[in-house]
This record gives C-alpha cells, structure tokens and sequence, in this order.
C-alpha cells in the first residue's frame, strides 16, 4: 500500500498495518500520543471496524480500511464539511481507478455503485489540548473511508456491492488507495477550511444518489418523506415534503420502494 505521488509531495505519510480493532481507533490513540498528521492509517484488517453510530463495518481482507488525520482545517464549527470533501474525493478516486462513472453518493456518507453500498465516511472529531493558556485546546479530524473492494457482506438490510462485481477492470485496494490519497489532498486544497465548499457542494451534487426523486429519510424518531432537492449551503439535506421544505441534518436516507409492511425495515 503506497499513498499517490500528489500526498508524497504534500507531506502526507503513511502507516500501513497487517491487523487493527479498527483505523479511526488507531488514529484517535495516534492523537492521543501527539500525532496531529497529515496521515493516513491503512490496514490489511480489521477486527472491530466501526460505522456511524457505532454500527459493526465488516473488515474482511482485500477491501480497503483507511482513516486520514488531520489538524489544519480551520475552524471546528466547519469540520462537519470534511465528509462531503472526503465524498467528493472518493468519487474521483473511484472514477479514476475505475474508469467508469457507475458510481454514487448517497446522503450524508454512503459510497455507492449501480445502487448498492460500496463503501462508507466515518468523521471524528478529537478535541486535545495545546499547552497554551490562550487557545487550550484544538481540534484534530480523523476521516474514516471504508471501500468493498474484492468482498461484500451478504447478510445486510440492504444490497451490498463490491468493487469486484466490475470484473477485470475491478481495480484493488491499493490502487483505489493511491488514488484516493491524491484526491484528497486536491478536495482539501480547493475547500480551503469551507472557503471553497460551494465548489464541492456543486460537484457532490452531481454524484448525488436520489436527488431530485422522492426518498425517505429514517430519523431518531420518525422517518419524513419527500422530495430530494438539494443540500445545503452547509450540508445538511433539504427535503420537499407535503408541508412545505424541510431541513434535515442527520439522518438514513432510503432509497426505493416503500416498505409493504408497516414501519421501515433496518
């Protein structure tokens, strides 16, 4: 596993693994101990992957496990911005490493291919101290990407799909690393700590899964319907619904037929 020639001239590094409980755990015990990156953490691996709201991310081999930590991104208030630049990032790399534009994005951090789950964003955020009375802690962000790539679990709510599933063309890990750490490095640069992020909102809406069609979005305690519209100037999803527009900041968004049952199958 080798990070893009772009990263190696940015200063990017690398720490490749055999076996891990999981990258972000890695790299938030990495910035425990000082590290404050730029890094990748990339592992073979894992025996405890994680997803959002700590669900399991199973980690088989040949599949890519990778947590970026950074520290110079601007203000904390715009760290929630990183997941759609990390998005963004990871459809250049897979339409790069690919060479087809079978590939998708669903809200708020889902990688998809022909529909199915590809792969996921994980955002942390970590809050350290900095030794100084004036500002006594800072923020490091640890950005979690997760991709199918030679296997995907069978036995979930929803259909999973790997990279493999593209045949001969189906790049490897490492090559959708390499890609991806460049990539990154260009998403990072045009954000500018959310100067540029009107630019990536374009470009991540183009990749949008659902948008424009009638979705469902599974929320704490409720699930809203409506129509996809956009997102907005800072991210969240903004939804048409019977009762005019709606604001949604977090949530699963689901894509396809209703459910015959009653309730939503998860």
């Amino acid at each position: 596993m080798e990070i893009g020639s772009t990263a190696r001239a940015h200063g990017v590094r690398l720490l490749a693994l055999d076996e891990v409980d999981s990258t972000n755990s890695e790299a938030r015990r990495l910035i425990e101990g000082g590290e404050w990156g730029p890094l990748w953490v990339v592992a073979a691996r894992q025996t405890k992957g994680r997803g959002r709201m700590d669900r399991e991310w199973l980690s088989p081999a040949g599949n890519l496990h990778a947590s970026f930590i950074i520290s110079d991104f601007g203000e904390t208030l715009v760290a929630p911005q990183l997941g759609f630049v990390a998005g963004v990032a990871a459809m250049r790399a897979l339409v790069s490493a690919a060479g087809r534009g079978r590939f998708g994005l669903k809200w708020p951090n889902d990688l998809m291919l022909d529909g199915a789950k590809l792969g996921g964003i994980l955002l942390e955020n970590v809050i350290v101290p900095t030794g100084d009375a004036r500002a006594p802690a800072s923020s490091v962000a640890i950005i979690g990407i997760g991709v199918n790539c030679a296997n995907s679990p069978d036995d979930l709510p929803y259909e999973a799909r790997a990279l493999a599933a593209l045949g001969a063309e189906a790049p490897s890990a490492a090559t959708v690393f390499a890609h991806l750490s460049d990539a990154l490095v260009e998403t990072l640069e045009i954000w500018r700590g959310g100067a540029g992020f009107a630019q990536l909102r374009e470009e991540w809406l183009t990749y949008a899964s659902g948008l424009g069609a009638d979705i469902r979005v599974a929320l704490a305690r409720e699930t809203v319907e409506g129509r996809f519209e956009t997102i907005d100037s800072s991210g969240r999803l903004v939804l048409a619904t019977s009762d005019g527009a709606r604001v949604v900041e977090a949530g699963d968004v689901l894509l396809g037929p209703r459910p015959i049952a009653a309730g939503i199958a998860r």
